[in-house]
């Protein structure tokens, strides 16, 4: 396809943004594939490491099949674009994207401790450290594991009617005193919930901030005037 736009183009490629645009994406697909299947026979050919790598491999072919598509069916002269497809794609444009149970595998893989998890993440900085948002999760997920089996149980008993209470806490202090937790998981459970609040927090602002901005902002405008 590149010797083929080349051809077609000459140095007027440059200038068909979208067209080389599509090449590129191949390319950069094509160089991503290199390096996966570098890494994963330098790492030994881990087993566990498969649904991942299957995902990641269907995925950038199809991405390579769909950036083709763009620069066939783009092609300028259209009696040519039969051609083209037949050399591309001789058995047919059938990739398609990872599907839904190969991505539950690698979610699996991504949400629970393991030496799948390590290595995609070796190099990264994890240090759970104040404010620093990677490490608290990273250093949260074996608790919020942990207090799965309890937040079911607390679910099962808010359905069944033996806890009532309208926040967590509520809830969790009326399962305590009914009995559905002790104190060690009561403990737990409020622990978590605390510092899982804090890693998804989002920005809040007083509106008496928001006010005074708009305020000095007004003002500086009047006075520009």
């Amino acid at each position: 396809m590149a010797d083929v736009a080349m051809l077609t183009y000459g140095g007027k490629l440059k200038m068909k943004e979208k067209i080389s645009g599509r090449l590129g994406d191949a390319l950069s697909m094509l160089y991503i594939c290199s390096s996966m299947l570098r890494r994963f026979e330098h790492e030994g050919r881990p087993a566990a490491d498969q649904p991942i790598m299957a995902w990641a491999f269907h995925d950038a072919i199809y991405r390579i099949q769909e950036a083709l598509k763009g620069v066939i069916d783009n092609y300028p002269i259209a009696a040519v674009r039969p051609f083209l497809r037949q050399i591309v794609f001789p058995l047919g444009a059938n990739e398609r994207r990872p599907n839904d149970r190969l991505g539950h595998k690698v979610a699996a893989l991504m949400l629970s401790p393991s030496e799948t998890r390590d290595r995609l993440t070796r190099g990264c900085y994890r240090t759970d450290r104040p404010g620093h948002v990677i490490g608290n999760m990273e250093a949260l997920l074996p608790d919020v594991i942990a207090v799965e089996p309890l937040e079911r149980r607390l679910l099962k008993a808010v359905r069944a009617g033996r806890i009532t209470g309208y926040t967590f806490e509520e809830q969790v202090a009326a399962g305590l005193e009914a009995g559905v937790f002790n104190q060690k998981e009561s403990d737990l459970l409020l622990s978590v919930r605390r510092r899982a609040m804090e890693i998804i927090a989002v920005d809040d602002f007083d509106i008496r901030e928001l006010q005074a901005g708009l305020s000095e902002k007004g003002e500086a405008i009047r006075a520009a005037a």
